[in-house]
C-alpha cells in the first residue's frame, strides 16, 4: 500500500477520524477538553476561560447574557403592552395563560418595590436593569439622584430621552457597575466619587447564568454602595419553590390531567426552565466573603392578588455596614394569636405593644388552610414599620418583624448553602456542542459526522 493509499485508508478509519476529531476541536478556544469516549462518542468540556466570570466575563457567558439581552431589546421595541411613557408593562405576561399581567396588580408590584427602596430613606439609586423605567420614573423627585443601566439600547435610548429629573441612562450589564460608563452616570447625579445609598436589582437575576454571576454582581454592590446603604434584590424567583410553579402551569394547562401525569410534566418542565432561580440562604452565601459587615432581611411579597408574582418570588434587603441593631424583640408564635377569635385584630394590639416577631405564620398564597393569611392581609393589620417577611428556611411560613428593622439578621447566620436551578448547565451543554460540530464542519470536514457530547455537570460550582 503507497503512502497516499495508506492515508486515505485511515482518514476514513472510523476510529482515526474520532481521534482526529478530538485534536481537532481542542483547536476552539471554548473547548478545554476533548477526547474519544467508550462507545466512540467524542466528549468536550468547555475550558475555564471560557465561563470566566471575572474580571471580564468568558465568551460563554457573554453569549448567554446577550441572548437575554437580545430578547429584551426586541421585547421593549416592539412594546406591546405599553399603557403609557411610565407604564410598559411589554414582556409581563402570565405563565399559566400567556396574557399580559393585570396593569391594576402591576402598578401594585411597582409601588411595593418603590415603598422597599424608600424604607431606608436613600438619596442616590443605582438600579442594574433599569428596564423601561417603571421604577425610575417613580423614583424620580422621591431621591436627590437616580442612575439606571440596562443592556437593552431601546430601554436606555428612550429613558434618556425622556429627560427625567435627577435621573442618568446608561448601556450596562449587571457585571458593569463598577465601570466607567456607570462611575460617569453617578458623578452626574451625586458628585465627583458619589456613592450610592441604594444598588437595586429588581426583576433582573432571573436573567443571570449561574450563582458565580450572581455573586460577582452582589459582591460588587456591595463593595460600591455607601455605609448604611442597601443592596435591594427584588423580584426573584423562589428555587424552592420551582416544582410547586411547574405544577401549577401545568395544571392550568390540563385541569384534568391525573396527578401523575402533571407531575412528570412538571419535572420536564423544571428542567428546561432557562431562567436562574435560588432561595434566601444560597443569595446569603453569594455575599459571603465580603470585607464588609451585611445583615439580610427576606420580604414577603404582598400584593393583594395571588398570582405567581405572589406565590413564587420574594424580595431581598441587604443592609451593607448598618448602624448597630435594634435589640431583638420577644418572639410570638402564630399560634397564640390563632387562637384569638380575631387573629389579624389581635396581631394589630401585639404590634401596636411594641417591638414583637411573629413566627410561623401559614402562608395562604401557597397553603389551603383555614388558618393561613396572606401576606397582604398581614401587612395592612400589623401597622407601620412592620416587615413582612418570609421564614429564610420555609417560603410556605410567614413571620411579621417590629419594627421593620428587626427583620434583618447578619448574611453569615442564614441556614446554608442553599439550593439554586442554573440554567447555565444547559445553556452550555447545547451551545458548545453547536460549536464543537461547527468547528469540525470548517476544519475536519471529515469528521463532521461524528458525535460530540457536552460532559454533563462540566461547569463548574460556586465557591466561597
Amino acid at each position: 500500500m503507497t503512502q497516499s493509499h495508506w492515508s486515505t485508508h485511515m482518514s476514513n478509519d472510523p476510529s482515526h477520524l474520532r481521534e482526529q476529531a478530538a485534536r481537532t476541536l481542542l483547536d476552539h478556544p471554548w473547548i478545554g477538553a476533548a477526547g474519544v469516549a467508550t462507545g466512540g462518542t467524542v466528549e468536550v468540556a468547555p475550558a475555564a476561560a471560557a465561563l470566566a466570570v471575572t474580571p471580564v466575563p468568558g465568551p460563554l457567558i457573554e453569549e448567554y447574557l446577550d441572548h437575554w439581552g437580545e430578547i429584551y431589546d426586541w421585547t421593549y421595541r416592539t412594546a406591546a403592552v405599553r399603557h403609557a411613557a411610565d407604564l410598559d408593562l411589554s414582556g409581563w405576561t402570565a405563565s399559566d395563560t400567556g396574557r399580559p399581567l393585570p396593569a391594576a396588580h402591576m402598578t401594585e408590584w411597582v409601588e411595593r418595590t418603590v415603598d422597599l427602596v424608600l424604607e431606608t430613606s436613600p438619596r442616590t439609586v443605582l438600579e442594574l436593569g433599569c428596564g423601561t423605567g417603571l421604577l425610575a420614573h417613580r423614583l424620580s423627585g422621591r431621591v436627590l439622584g437616580y442612575v439606571g443601566a440596562d443592556v437593552a439600547e431601546t430601554a436606555v435610548g428612550r429613558l434618556a430621552a425622556a429627560g427625567i429629573p435627577g435621573a442618568a441612562f446608561v448601556r450596562a450589564a449587571a457585571h458593569e457597575a463598577g465601570g466607567d460608563a456607570v462611575r460617569a452616570a453617578l458623578d452626574t447625579v451625586a458628585g465627583a466619587d458619589g456613592r450610592p445609598d441604594c444598588v437595586l436589582l429588581n426583576s433582573v437575576t432571573q436573567c443571570f447564568p449561574d450563582l458565580r454571576y450572581l455573586r460577582a454582581v452582589l459582591l460588587a454592590a456591595v463593595e460600591l454602595v455607601a455605609p448604611g446603604g442597601t443592596v435591594v434584590v427584588g423580584d426573584v424567583r423562589h428555587a424552592g419553590l420551582l416544582d410547586a410553579y411547574c405544577r401549577w402551569v401545568e395544571r392550568a394547562a390540563d385541569p384534568d390531567a391525573a396527578p401523575d401525569v402533571i407531575a412528570d410534566r412538571a419535572a420536564a418542565r423544571a428542567q428546561r426552565d432557562d431562567e436562574l432561580l435560588f432561595d434566601p440562604p444560597a443569595l446569603a452565601a453569594a455575599v459571603a466573603g465580603t470585607s464588609r459587615e451585611v445583615r439580610f432581611a427576606v420580604r414577603a411579597k404582598t400584593l393583594t392578588e395571588n398570582t405567581e408574582l405572589t406565590r413564587y418570588r420574594f424580595d431581598a434587603v441587604l443592609t451593607v455596614d448598618p448602624p448597630a441593631p435594634p435589640p431583638e424583640p420577644g418572639t410570638v408564635p402564630w399560634t397564640d394569636l390563632a387562637a384569638h377569635p380575631d387573629p389579624l385584630a389581635a396581631l394589630a394590639d401585639r404590634t401596636a405593644a411594641g417591638p414583637v416577631r411573629v413566627t410561623g405564620i401559614p402562608n395562604a398564597a401557597l397553603l389551603d388552610r383555614a388558618d393561613a393569611v396572606t401576606a397582604a392581609a398581614l401587612r395592612a393589620a400589623a401597622g407601620t414599620d412592620t416587615a413582612v417577611a418570609l421564614d429564610p428556611a420555609d417560603p410556605t411560613a410567614l413571620e411579621v418583624h417590629h419594627p421593620a428593622a428587626t427583620a434583618a439578621r447578619p448574611a453569615h447566620a442564614l441556614p446554608g448553602p442553599g439550593q439554586a436551578h442554573e440554567p447555565l448547565h444547559t445553556f452550555v451543554e447545547r451551545r458548545l456542542a453547536e460549536a464543537a460540530r461547527a468547528h469540525l464542519r470548517r476544519h475536519r470536514p471529515a469528521a463532521a459526522d461524528v458525535p460530540v457530547r457536552v460532559l454533563p455537570d462540566a461547569v463548574p460550582e460556586v465557591t466561597g
